[in-house]
């Protein structure tokens, strides 16, 4: 299974190819309190070119990975899934006046 991840300001986007596989036979799960994201399933309909049988891909996730609001869909055999950023508060840096 191919996977490409995309980071944007807001969200992580992963996207699965899975040619011949319907919604119905993908899993998409979070483990290890959230921090894993695991896609698997089964191609059941064996053909020509393509092989049947189980699959599975576990992913890390950041640390700013926001894991209630992740969202999963599938068209025209890609899986998207959609995981939003938890803001992270950074110490913003007082700029100092230098006398002279």
């Amino acid at each position: 299974m191919q996977v490409d991840w995309k980071e944007t300001g807001e969200v992580h986007v992963i996207k699965a190819d899975l040619p011949g596989v319907r919604r119905e036979e993908v899993k998409v799960e979070l483990e290890s309190g959230g921090r894993v994201l695991q896609i698997s399933g089964e191609r059941r309909r064996r053909q020509v070119e393509r092989s049947s049988g189980r699959f599975m891909r576990r992913l890390s996730l950041p640390a700013n990975a926001k894991v209630e609001g992740v969202k999963a869909s599938m068209e025209h055999g890609v899986l998207t899934v959609v995981v939003p950023k938890a803001e992270v508060n950074q110490p913003r840096l007082e700029s100092a006046q230098m006398s002279g």
